[in-house]
C-alpha cells in the first residue's frame, strides 16, 4: 500500500471542524456571528448545504429545534454570551430529544470579558446547564486531528442518543494557523439516519433496551409524530408524575450515562512505573504534552491523560486517575475546573493544579507543579 502524499496547508480548527461536520451529514448551518466563532460563520457559509444567518442567538436555537424534528442534523458555533442566551432552548431541545452539534469557543470572561483572548472556562457552566443534573455529551479536541475524527463523533453521539451535543474549544486552536498535513486525515462517512427497527405500535417516546426511541421527523408519512419538552409520556403527551412520564425523564440521563463507554475517548501517555500524573484537556494539552518530554529528558517518569470527553465522565477516567499516587491537573482557568469536577474544591498533597488566568499555560509551569 502506497503512503499517501503529503498536502500541507495553512489551516485552522474551524476550517477542519466544519469539513469534519459537512462530510458526516450535518445539513444546515444556524448562525449569528459572535468572536471568536465568526470563523465558522465564514467557513459553513461555503461549505454546508444550507446556511442561515439569525437575528439572534436565541432565534438561531429555535430555528435549529425546528429543523431537526423535520429530520436534519442543524450545526451552529457560538461562545459564551451567545451560550447563555441559547440555554432555555437548549434545554427544550434535550426533553425534545432533538439531535443537534454546537460548536462552543471559549474566551476570557466572566461576561462579554475579552473576545480575543482565550481560556478554559465554560466547562463548569456546561455541567450544570440541563436543568436537574442532566449530563450532556461535550467533546473537546486537543489538536487538529482531534478536531477532525471528534467532529465526526460528535455527529454520531448527537443521532445515535437523539440529544444536543457540544464540541468545545479555544480561541487558540479555531482561530491559528498553522501549517497541517491534511492527507494525515482520513475520509469520514456520513452518519446513517435510518429510523431503526422498534416494536410496534409506534409511540415516538417509547424505548427500547438502548434507552433511545425511534426517531421519524415531522411530516413523515409513516407515524404520527410529537416532540414535547414539558415531562410528557410514550405518546409524547404532557403528564405530571406519573410512572410512564417519570420513567421517560429518568431515561434521559441513564442513555447517557449507562453508554458512556460508547463515545468517551481520552489518550493515555503511561510510562511504567510513573507514580505522577498530568491530567490535561483541550487547548492545554500541547504544553502538557511538552512538558512530559521535559520531565521524561530529566529522567523523571511521569505519565499524561488527555481527556476528550469531557462529559459525562467515565469510570474509566477514574480508575486511571485512582492508581496514581500525584496528580497535576492543566488548565487555562482560575481554580483547575476539570480538577473541581473529580475532586470538588479540596486541594491535598496528591492533587496539584497548574493553571493560567488571561494568558496560554507553559510546559515550563506544569512541569515546575509537578516537580
Amino acid at each position: 500500500m502506497k503512503n499517501k502524499a503529503s498536502k500541507n496547508v495553512m489551516i485552522d480548527a474551524s476550517r477542519i471542524i466544519t469539513e469534519a461536520l459537512v462530510q458526516s451529514g450535518a445539513d444546515v448551518f444556524v448562525g449569528y456571528p459572535i468572536t471568536p466563532s465568526n470563523l465558522f460563520y465564514t467557513y459553513s457559509k461555503e461549505r454546508f448545504p444550507e446556511f442561515l444567518a439569525g437575528p439572534d442567538e436565541i432565534s438561531v436555537l429555535q430555528w435549529m429545534c425546528g429543523y431537526s424534528a423535520a429530520g436534519k442534523i442543524p450545526v451552529t458555533a457560538t461562545a459564551f454570551p451567545g451560550l447563555a442566551l441559547m440555554t432555555e432552548t437548549l434545554n427544550m431541545a434535550y426533553m425534545m430529544e432533538l439531535p443537534m452539534v454546537l460548536i462552543i469557543t471559549q474566551r476570557l470572561g466572566p461576561s462579554t470579558g475579552s473576545a480575543t483572548t482565550g481560556a478554559q472556562g465554560d466547562l463548569k457552566f456546561l455541567d450544570g446547564i440541563i436543568s436537574g443534573g442532566f449530563p450532556l455529551p461535550i467533546f473537546s479536541p486537543s489538536n487538529f486531528n482531534d478536531a477532525w475524527t471528534l467532529s465526526n463523533e460528535a455527529l454520531k453521539t448527537a443521532v445515535k442518543f437523539r440529544t444536543p451535543v457540544i464540541i468545545l474549544t479555544s480561541k487558540e486552536l479555531v482561530m491559528t494557523q498553522k501549517s497541517f498535513d491534511m492527507s494525515s486525515l482520513e475520509p469520514l462517512e456520513k452518519v446513517d439516519r435510518t429510523p431503526k427497527e422498534f416494536k410496534f405500535p409506534f409511540q415516538p417516546y417509547k424505548a427500547g433496551l438502548d434507552m433511545v426511541p425511534t426517531f421519524y421527523p415531522l411530516g413523515n408519512d409513516e407515524y404520527q409524530v410529537r416532540f414535547n419538552s414539558s415531562t410528557h409520556d410514550n405518546e409524547g403527551l404532557i403528564r405530571k408524575g406519573t410512572p410512564e412520564s417519570l420513567a421517560n425523564t429518568w431515561r434521559l440521563r441513564e442513555k447517557l450515562e449507562k453508554r458512556i463507554d460508547e463515545y468517551s475517548f481520552f489518550e493515555l501517555d503511561a510510562e511504567n512505573g510513573a507514580e505522577d500524573l498530568i491530567v490535561t484537556w483541550g487547548v492545554s494539552a500541547d504544553a502538557s504534552r511538552d512538558s512530559v518530554n521535559s520531565i521524561r529528558g530529566k529522567g523523571k517518569k511521569v505519565s499524561l491523560l488527555i481527556v476528550k470527553t469531557m462529559l459525562p465522565i467515565s469510570q474509566k477516567i477514574y480508575d486511571i486517575i485512582d492508581s496514581y499516587k500525584t496528580i497535576t491537573f492543566a488548565e487555562e482557568n482560575m481554580t483547575g475546573m476539570f480538577k473541581e469536577m473529580i475532586f470538588g474544591k479540596r486541594t491535598t498533597s496528591k492533587i496539584k493544579t497548574a493553571t493560567k488566568f488571561g494568558t496560554m499555560l507553559t510546559p515550563s509551569e506544569i512541569e515546575e507543579k509537578v516537580n
